[in-house]
């Protein structure tokens, strides 16, 4: 299910409460109403996040000790970030200083990874939707031939990741000695 499916299913039993509630709402016009209900709906979505969040974190604790920030993961490299889209259960980011792992599934796993070096160029985007929920996707396109453009989607705190991505690239062109030449 998708976020903004989601949020339409929350803001449908948000109206089908309070009109089983019989509350008198007369008093209320039509657009304070609605901007209530979608600040519930927004409030509802969060939480649900948050819950997920801490079940994952429970779940990966009972088994595998979870990488904070700046500690060396299973191969070595520093994790600079971890994170999953809002609502999601089975796909999971994390950026090393030595590339970008995307793993996707509940019972089996796929893995993604592309190498830092490869990166060409790094965008973030939010909707008006996104901003009130402090999310957004994040575009990076690579020289990687099987996936040339992979788009990180509903990131929370878009900005900061972009930055870390951005600094990320760089260092590892440094480190690697790696130029890229522009064509005009």
């Amino acid at each position: 299910m998708s976020i903004k499916e989601a949020q339409a299913r929350i803001k449908a039993r948000v109206w089908q409460s309070v009109a089983q509630a019989n509350l008198n709402l007369a008093a209320l016009d039509k657009a304070t109403l609605e901007s209530f209900v979608d600040l519930v709906t927004e409030a509802a979505l969060l939480e649900i996040d948050n819950e997920l969040d801490l079940s994952q974190l429970a779940t990966k604790s009972a088994t595998v000790e979870a990488a904070p920030p700046e500690e060396d993961d299973e191969f070595g490299e520093k994790v600079l970030w971890q994170g999953r889209p809002l609502l999601s259960l089975v796909l999971y980011y994390t950026l090393t200083n030595e590339r970008i792992k995307i793993t996707s599934g509940l019972l089996g796993k796929a893995h993604e990874n592309v190498e830092l070096v490869r990166i060409q160029d790094v965008d973030h985007s939010q909707t008006f939707g996104e901003r009130v929920l402090k999310i957004g996707d994040i575009t990076i396109r690579s020289h990687d031939p099987s996936h040339p453009e992979i788009v990180l989607r509903n990131v929370q705190d878009p900005e900061s990741v972009y930055e870390i991505l951005r600094r990320a690239v760089l260092d590892a062109r440094k480190r690697h000695n790696f130029t890229y030449r522009e064509e005009m």
